[in-house]
């Protein structure tokens, strides 16, 4: 039948008061319950012996360090607890403080603490029961109980009406559980927690977890095997079979435990000299076949019962042989090792046991007459077959060479172009060819003639040709030429040779005063102030050309003017024309065309005279007449050269003539300006 708390409780409390353990604590029911409270009942015994046992030890002996436990338990831990708190007690009644403990040091702190400070009262109850020890009702006043015990009203005192862990607030209580417990709704009782349903074991890979009252315990799913035996902790244990007698050595044997078996020791010992078998008896060593040799060089080792001696040995050596360093053996003699060279020059030595033979070299052949070994010209015997250019012949060898402009190749016979240009030899351009190069020079330059691999700068300027590539002046730079116009008055032309008027006019670069009128020229600009005489006004229609820029006045008489009415000058014109400066001809040159309109007169009857009336120096210009288009044109032709920079002002007069007599006049004056450059 199923025990019942009571009777679990009880064995435990029993097992602990006999053997102050709880470790082996044999279990007395399979019911898991039952297990449970054996264990907890067991602990909490130990606990109460092991805090009483702490405070004999406080009182007795009035320090705590002394006793302290071999091994670290929870015996040892509450032992120290309860002796650490009852002098922290004792202490504070001699220095007359108050008995009331700090509430960090812990419930079961606090009860200790109370107890050894409080006088009178050294029979009270140290455990931290659930259930507190009954009294037999004493009737005493209440004046008396308080004089007594000043913690009467404690609602904690003795446990309160927790089942484990009881705070006093002074109107009320609280309870609270120990590590492991949960509280339950009543607000007194406390529940196990089980870990291993929860999950908040910390058991391993291999383990399972096993729940006990307020913690758990992790066991092996396996077994340790042959040797080893489960601890309560889930661990595997050596088990010494010496001790527990469980070995089968025979009675000549002695056992010594090893980890997880024993072995049979035998209690004969052999002396030095033999080796014990597994059965015990003694066997010889034979020094004589240990790896390290016994005895020293130059002798041989015998083996004796339990020793050996050693022996020395004295071999003679035959020709051809020596005795080694240390006495012992023959060996060798290595003859073509020596420096007297027994074979020769062209030879090579070849030791054997005891003897040695010469060999000619490699790129030598015996000579039987003079029974030597003589070197082979490989160049003659192989002639044009060892080498792709040239072969040189050595002492027992040979080595290709290649002409100039190739290099050796990776086999040593062939011969490949060798690219001179990699070490830049041509001051500018360099192509490869095989088995040489050549130089050149980039656009601009022309390689020299002395040493062929130097660039010399070409002079375009100086070439024959060399004035017909700019208009105006080559200057030579490094591989090229720049082309320049006159510091003022010309501009570069887009073709970067020939040279442009600037038209300062248009460009508004001129310097004129609003009174005067900006006439372009070759090269430059003028500022004419030119007004109209009296009876003549400028007109409205002046007429911009491209090489001549004209002013028109026209003749404008007040009324009643009769001698203005009867002048026939009409119009009185201001031109402006830039020549160039000498120039050689081959026939006159147009430059200017006088258009006029015949009058409505008879055909037979008009006449239109052209002449040039000042300013023809050296007769350089002439003026004929002619029909164009049924118009007649005068027609200014310069005749002859004229050296500028040149200004002279040509007057030409058109005549309407009728009858012998002027009708008609219109006078031109040309101002005529030569440049010194004209492009």
């Amino acid at each position: 039948a199923d025990l019942s708390v009571e009777e679990c409780c009880d064995k435990g409390v029993e097992w602990a008061i006999t053997n102050r353990i709880c470790a082996s604590l044999p279990l007395i029911s399979e019911s898991r319950e039952c297990s449970m409270t054996q264990v907890q009942c067991c602990r909490s015994q130990l606990e109460k012996q092991s805090c009483s046992d702490g405070v004999e030890f406080a009182n007795a002996r009035e320090e705590c360090d002394s006793h302290i436990a071999k091994n670290y338990t929870c015996e040892a831990e509450y032992f120290k607890t309860c002796c650490y708190c009852c002098l922290l007690g004792k202490a504070a009644q001699v220095q007359g403080q108050s008995c009331e403990p700090n509430p960090k040091m812990g419930y079961q702190c606090g009860i200790v603490f109370r107890t050894c400070c409080g006088k009178g009262q050294e029979g009270i109850d140290l455990s931290i029961s659930d259930y507190p020890p009954k009294k037999e009702p004493v009737d005493i006043s209440k004046e008396e109980l308080d004089q007594e015990d000043p913690y009467l009203h404690d609602g904690c005192r003795g446990g309160g009406p927790c089942s484990q862990q009881c705070r006093d607030t002074g109107s009320s209580y609280v309870c609270s559980c120990f590590v492991g417990y949960q509280l339950q709704p009543d607000g007194i009782t406390c529940e196990d927690i089980n870990e291993c349903i929860t999950g908040t074991h910390n058991c391993g890979i291999g383990q399972t977890c096993v729940n006990t009252l307020g913690s758990f315990r992790c066991q092996r799913d396996t077994s340790c095997g042959t040797g080893y035996e489960l601890t309560d902790d889930s661990r595997c244990k050596d088990i010494d079979e010496c001790e527990t007698g469980t070995h089968n050595c025979p009675p000549d044997f002695i056992c010594q435990n090893t980890p997880g078996s024993f072995r049979c020791r035998p209690k004969l010992q052999c002396m030095s000299g033999f080796i014990q078998d597994a059965l015990g008896n003694c066997i010889d060593i034979n020094e004589c076949l240990s790896t390290n040799m016994p005895c020293p060089a130059g002798q041989i080792c015998i083996n004796t019962d339990g020793s050996f001696t050693c022996q020395r040995i004295s071999p003679s050596c035959g020709r051809g042989y020596h005795l080694n360093e240390d006495g012992t053996r023959c060996v060798d003699v290595d003859e073509c090792s020596s420096s007297n060279q027994p074979c020769g020059e062209g030879h090579v030595c070849i030791n054997a046991p005891g003897n040695y033979r010469c060999e000619c070299k490699a790129g030598y052949s015996f000579d039987v007459i003079s029974r030597t070994c003589i070197d082979i010209n490989e160049c003659r015997r192989y002639p044009g077959r060892l080498c792709a250019h040239k072969c040189e012949n050595t002492p027992g060898s040979y080595y290709c060479t290649c002409t100039m402009g190739f290099k050796l190749s990776a086999d040593g016979r062939s011969c490949e172009d060798l690219n001179e240009c990699e070490s830049n030899p041509c001051s500018q351009e360099c192509a490869n060819v095989y088995g040489s190069y050549q130089c050149y020079c980039r656009r601009g330059f022309q390689l020299s003639d002395i040493d062929g691999i130097s660039c010399e700068d070409i002079d375009e300027c100086a070439l024959p040709t060399g004035g017909h590539i700019c208009s105006f002046r080559c200057v030579n730079i490094p591989g090229s030429f720049q082309c320049t116009c006159p510091s003022t008055g010309y501009r570069l032309a887009p073709n970067a040779r020939n040279c442009q008027d600037i038209d300062e006019c248009v460009a508004e670069s001129h310097n004129c005063s609003f009174n005067e009128t900006c006439f372009n020229i070759q090269g430059g600009f003028r500022c004419l102030s030119l007004e109209c005489p009296e009876n003549y006004r400028k007109s409205g229609d002046t007429v911009r050309l491209e090489k001549t820029d004209t002013i028109r006045c026209i003749k404008s008489c007040r009324p009643n003017d009769v001698s203005c009415l009867l002048d026939p000058v009409h119009t009185i014109s201001h031109t402006v024309i830039s020549l160039p400066t000498f120039r050689e001809f081959t026939r006159p040159e147009e430059i200017i065309f006088l258009r006029a309109i015949t009058p409505t007169y008879p055909a037979n009857q008009a006449d239109i005279i052209f002449d040039i009336t000042e300013g023809n120096l050296r007769d350089s210009f002439d003026i004929i007449k002619r029909y164009m288009d049924g118009m007649t044109v005068g027609v200014v032709r310069q005749v002859r050269p004229i050296i500028g920079p040149f200004h002279a002002i040509l007057k030409l007069e058109m005549n309407y003539v009728m009858g012998g007599v002027v009708s008609h006049r219109n006078i031109v004056n040309v101002h005529i300006f030569v440049s010194e450059y004209w492009f």
